[in-house]
């Protein structure tokens, strides 16, 4: 890879780190990149994971200095996450993704108007005390995110997003530290399936990682310092980006 390519990877690499830690399905970019340069897509799919692991690192250490962390609920949550996420790396190896990415595209249209609908929760989350360990109905979703997120990865910040705030209680910013502490645990398992099948490009993926993390520790500080409010709005704008994506809107710029 010549230092062209290099510097366009670490360049997309911090625009994705910084939307995947506010967001989500910043690997979009990320995933484009890596095609343009010319890995497969399995090979990207699995390159990408590298940098998801540095850049989780990286903002559950700031999430946790800032105390917006619950480690004890987050790693509860995790756990069918990483069990979904195995799951998801398998079929990944196997499936066509075009039908999924579709479906997943209408899911998020349904995902704005929630978030349009009830705004305060997004923002306050819920007054009650939240409960450690998952119910059962958490654990279920949690375990279809992590196969989602297993098999793809693009958009799986979004549901994790949504099934903290509305299945948990979180508000934005502590649902993003949870958010990137869950990623980091199921996504060590799903890199392990990829690497396991020969599918991940170390070089290229250190390389994206180094933009992820410059992208994760920009996008932490504006959460803490605009707080949820800012995260929601950003959250719309991404939202809307990430459907039309999903249902081949911009693959002319492929």
């Amino acid at each position: 890879m010549d230092w062209v390519n290099s510097l366009l990877v670490v360049g997309v690499g911090i625009i994705a780190g910084f939307i995947n830690t506010l967001a989500g399905s910043g690997s979009i970019f990320a995933l484009w990149v890596l095609i343009f340069i010319g890995l497969p897509a399995n090979v990207a799919n699995g390159t990408n994971r590298i940098a998801i692991l540095l850049q989780s690192i990286v903002a559950v250490n700031a999430f946790k200095k800032h105390k917006q962390l619950d480690v004890k609920q987050a790693w509860w949550l995790s756990i069918p996450a990483i069990l979904g996420s195995i799951v998801g790396a398998s079929l990944a190896l196997k499936l066509d993704e075009k039908m999924m990415r579709q479906a997943i595209g209408v899911l998020l249209i349904i995902m704005f108007f929630l978030i349009l609908y009830k705004p305060e929760q997004w923002i306050k989350g819920k007054s009650e005390e939240t409960k450690e360990k998952p119910t059962v109905l958490q654990f279920i979703i949690f375990f279809a995110i992590g196969v989602y997120g297993g098999f793809i990865q693009v958009g799986v910040g979004f549901f994790l997003l949504a099934g903290l705030v509305l299945g948990v209680g979180l508000d934005l910013v502590k649902a993003n530290a949870a958010k990137v502490f869950i990623t980091l645990f199921f996504t060590i398992f799903a890199l392990a399936v990829f690497m396991y099948n020969n599918q991940v490009n170390y070089k290229i993926g250190f390389v994206l990682a180094v933009g992820n993390i410059i992208g994760t520790l920009i996008a932490t500080k504006f959460a803490f310092s605009w707080g949820p409010k800012f995260v929601r709005y950003f959250l719309l704008v991404i939202i809307v980006f990430a459907s039309l994506e999903l249902f081949g809107i911009f693959d002319f710029l492929k």
